[in-house]
């Protein structure tokens, strides 16, 4: 079966690399230090970034702004906000702007992270299916309309 792509963001390296080191057997995992240059790690990997996981407080660009900005052009992507700090106005905007599947805080319980990011992925794995079916089914549909 083929590993499933994740983009973990952290402006700390070391989470960053701690992340990696949770997830590298499991899944294909890139990796970047800032909004920027996650937003430049996604456009190299356009179709196959299956779930983002991302810190909150980082300059320059929030999660949730990172998150926000990430919606349009990868919709099935599932996104998780992870955070030192518990800010309900930062968690509602996350689950507003960032459509958000979950937020975890820091320092993080290595099976709760690693049960949501399954249970993530899956997500994932069974919308694009759900969108492969459908597609299948329209197309069935217009056949089925062209002999009636």
């Amino acid at each position: 079966m083929l590993k499933q792509t994740i983009l973990v963001v952290d402006d700390e390296n070391d989470n960053v690399e701690a992340l990696e080191r949770i997830f590298r057997l499991k899944y294909k995992v890139l990796k970047a230090t800032s909004g920027q240059q996650a937003l430049r790690v996604l456009d190299q990997h356009p179709d196959s970034v299956a779930l983002i996981i991302t810190d909150q407080r980082m300059p320059e660009m929030t999660g949730v702004e990172f998150l926000s900005r990430t919606i349009e052009k990868f919709p099935d992507t599932v996104r998780i906000l992870l955070t030192g700090y518990t800010d309900i106005d930062s968690v509602i905007s996350a689950i507003n702007s960032g459509q958000i599947y979950r937020y975890l805080t820091k320092p993080w319980d290595p099976v709760d992270l690693q049960a949501t990011v399954d249970r993530a992925v899956e997500r994932y794995v069974l919308g694009l299916e759900l969108k492969e079916k459908n597609a299948a089914l329209a197309k069935a549909l217009a056949e089925l309309q062209t002999l009636d």
